[in-house]
This record gives C-alpha cells, sequence and structure tokens, in this order.
C-alpha cells in the first residue's frame, strides 16, 4: 500500500544564524515575502529574537532571526545579544548558516563551532552572490568549506533580489519533521505591532544617523492608541549623553522631523492604516552597559 505523499504536512522551526551584517534579516524577509525584521547597511542591526511564520498547504516553518554573533563587544548589550544568538540554535529543527559572499571570518568560523555542536541539520547559505564579479570562484568555495565542515546542503542567493531563495526554501521544507501547524494562517510573526512600530524607528535612526551614533540609541513605546480612522503613536528615543540627543533633535529640530516622518510612512505600510506619530529623545547615562535599563528598553528576553 502506498503512501499519499501530498498529505504528509510538515511543521518545525528554523533558526538563521551568522556573524553581523551577513543578510540574516534580508533573507528573513525573501522567505517570508514581507517586511518584518529592519534592514540597513550597517552591522548588528538585528538586536531581538524575531520570528517570522510561512505557511503553505504542506507546511509551517517558523524561522527565527537572531542578532549576529560577534566579538569585541564590551557592554551588557553585545553581551546580551549574543547570548540571545547562542540560545536559539537550541530549539531549531534545522539551522541555516548565513555568509556574506566568499568571506570567510573568524567570526564565521565562532557561528560554525555554535552549529556544529547542535543535533539539528546545518544548511549554509552564501549570500550576496549577486555582488561577485568573477562567479566562478563559488563552486570551489564552497567545495572547501564542505570538505571541512559537514553542511546538510549548501545553497546561493542573492536574498535583496530574491535569488536562490525559492529553492532554499523548498530544502528547508524537505527537511522538516512531520507536524500540524501551531500559528493560525494569518500570522506572520509572534511581535506584537508595538515591537514592530519601534523596530522601524530604530531602522531610521541606523539610516539617517552617523557610523556610530545609532549604536547608543534605543527606542521605547510610551503609547499606541488604535482610534476608527486612525493609530497614535507615542515613542521615546533613549540616548547616552546629552550632546547625542542634541544630533537626533537637530538644527530647529529637522534632524528628528525626518527620521519621524521616514519612520511613520513606514508604519502606515506595515499597518496598513493612517499613523500619527510623536518622538521625544531623552537622555539615560550608558543604558547599553545598564542591566536594569536593558531590562525596560526589551533587551532582557
Amino acid at each position: 500500500m502506498q503512501t499519499d505523499t501530498h498529505s504528509i504536512h510538515r511543521f518545525g522551526r528554523v533558526a538563521l544564524i551568522g556573524r553581523p551584517n551577513v543578510g540574516k534579516s534580508t533573507l528573513l524577509n525573501a522567505l517570508l515575502g514581507t517586511k518584518l525584521s529592519i534592514v540597513t547597511p550597517k552591522p548588528q542591526t538585528t538586536r531581538h529574537r524575531i520570528v517570522g511564520i510561512v505557511t503553505r498547504t504542506d507546511a509551517q516553518l517558523v524561522f527565527i532571526d537572531t542578532p549576529g554573533l560577534h566579538q569585541g563587544g564590551k557592554r551588557a548589550l553585545n553581551r546580551q545579544l549574543n547570548r540571545v544568538a547562542r540560545q536559539v540554535p537550541d530549539e531549531a529543527d534545522l539551522l541555516v548558516h548565513v555568509i556574506d559572499g566568499v568571506r570567510w571570518t573568524d567570526e564565521d568560523e565562532a557561528v560554525w563551532q555554535l552549529v556544529a555542536a547542535q543535533q539539528a541539520p546545518c544548511l549554509l547559505a552564501i549570500n550576496k552572490v549577486d555582488k561577485l564579479a568573477d562567479k566562478t570562484v563559488l563552486l570551489p568555495f564552497a567545495a572547501q568549506l564542505t570538505r571541512e565542515r559537514p553542511y546538510a546542503a549548501v545553497h546561493f542567493v542573492a536574498a535583496r533580489r530574491g535569488d536562490g531563495v525559492p529553492a532554499l526554501l523548498a530544502d528547508l521544507v524537505a527537511r522538516l519533521p512531520e507536524g500540524a501547524a501551531e500559528y493560525a494562517e494569518d500570522e506572520f510573526t509572534d511581535r506584537s505591532e508595538r515591537f514592530l512600530v519601534a523596530e522601524l524607528v530604530r531602522e531610521q535612526l541606523m539610516l539617517q544617523l552617523g557610523a556610530e551614533l545609532p549604536y547608543a540609541t534605543a527606542v521605547e513605546i510610551e503609547r499606541f492608541e488604535d482610534e476608527p480612522d486612525i493609530t497614535r503613536i507615542g515613542a521615546v528615543i533613549w540616548v547616552e549623553r546629552d550632546g547625542q540627543k542634541g544630533i537626533v533633535i537637530g538644527a530647529g529640530g529637522a534632524q528628528l522631523k525626518k527620521i519621524g516622518s521616514a519612520a511613520r510612512r513606514a508604519m502606515e505600510a506595515v499597518l496598513d492604516r493612517r499613523v500619527f506619530l510623536e518622538l521625544w529623545v531623552r537622555v539615560r547615562e550608558s543604558w547599553s552597559d545598564d542591566a536594569a535599563a536593558l531590562k525596560q528598553f526589551g533587551y532582557s528576553e
């Protein structure tokens, strides 16, 4: 008697891991087909464990985006981000190690050492291949890596363009254990709208401020009120020094207005409704090295 393979439903959790700035969040958004994780050119943009859910007729995949595993950060925030990144593989059925093209750094090796200790199969996703002028280096590079490290499979992707993403998704589905869906069909994340809008403000801080300043900022939502025709949001941007406050606000409030306008437009696209956004900038000295502040700002998960 033959089994009807079309009736099999699969369910599992897939962790996306890698060092900072390899494109994990861009890959998550590509796999979901919608924007969930914020994306900027700066490393360590992702500070939280973010879940994105893909529901198909034959499977439900729960993707977990993680902060980049990094070396050298001495603040309490850096230690917390690494803790989150190290904890996630333990709960995953599959791992995807994302790297940036044909670069392999000490931080990439540290990620491999983490995944090699897990029982879950790990796939290698070589991202940003569209940026390589010479594509002939890809196969030898992948062959060298897999000789020394037993990845379950290798995928070449350009997450920003979506190249290679359908093949990666199909491979992941085929490797999932059988199981029923655990989330409703219309759910695409376990995060609240309050969390999502705070991240959209932080995305603009990363995009519009100088190289170092965004790392000294945190965003806290103080007000989130749904009215029949509009959502009213009040958010505090926390910085670590008075001088940083002036930079975020800008001359005559111009910089803060620019950040707020861009964040509001992004919120309206995500929430699919009109948004009224108010932003304030406040100082909390050395918040990124303060355990109480990290807990207040949601980094103690």
